[in-house]
C-alpha cells in the first residue's frame, strides 16, 4: 500500500514538476496560478490513462516507434487537458511539440529523482 501511495505521489509530483518547467519555458504556453494543481490532477490522470492504451496500440501497429510512446501520451494528455481545462492554454504547433518534449523530459526527471527524495525524508524521520 505504501509503494501505491509513493507511486502516485511521485506521478503527481513529475507531472506538476513537468507542467511548472514547460510553463516557465514556453512563452505560448500558459497555467492559471490558481490552477496548477487542478491541471496537474487532470494531466495527470489523463497520463495514467493514456499510456497504457497508446503503448498497445503502438506496440501491435507501430512496433518501431515504441520509444516515443510517452512523448505521444504526453501530448496527447496536454491537448485532452487543455480542452478540458479553463486554466491551462497552448498556442502554436511548435509550442505543443515543445511542451510534449519539456513535460516529458522534466516528468521522467523527476520521477526518477523524486522516489530517493521521498524515501531519505521518510527515512530521516524515522531515525528522528
Amino acid at each position: 500500500m505504501i509503494r501505491f501511495v509513493i507511486s502516485t505521489v511521485v506521478f503527481f509530483l513529475s507531472a506538476l514538476i513537468g507542467l511548472v518547467v514547460a510553463d516557465v519555458l514556453l512563452a505560448d504556453l500558459s497555467v492559471d496560478g490558481k490552477s496548477y494543481l487542478l491541471v496537474a490532477i487532470i494531466f495527470a490522470l489523463i497520463q495514467a490513462i493514456l499510456s497504457p492504451l497508446i503503448f498497445k496500440i503502438i506496440h501491435k501497429n507501430a512496433s518501431a516507434f515504441m520509444g516515443g510512446v510517452g512523448i505521444v501520451s504526453t501530448l496527447v494528455a496536454l491537448m485532452i487537458t487543455a480542452a478540458i481545462s479553463k486554466g491551462f492554454s497552448v498556442q502554436g504547433i511548435s509550442t505543443w511539440i515543445l511542451a510534449a518534449l519539456i513535460v516529458w523530459l522534466a516528468g521522467a526527471i523527476a520521477a526518477f529523482i523524486l522516489p530517493f527524495l521521498i524515501v531519505k525524508r521518510a527515512v530521516q524521520e524515522r531515525r528522528s
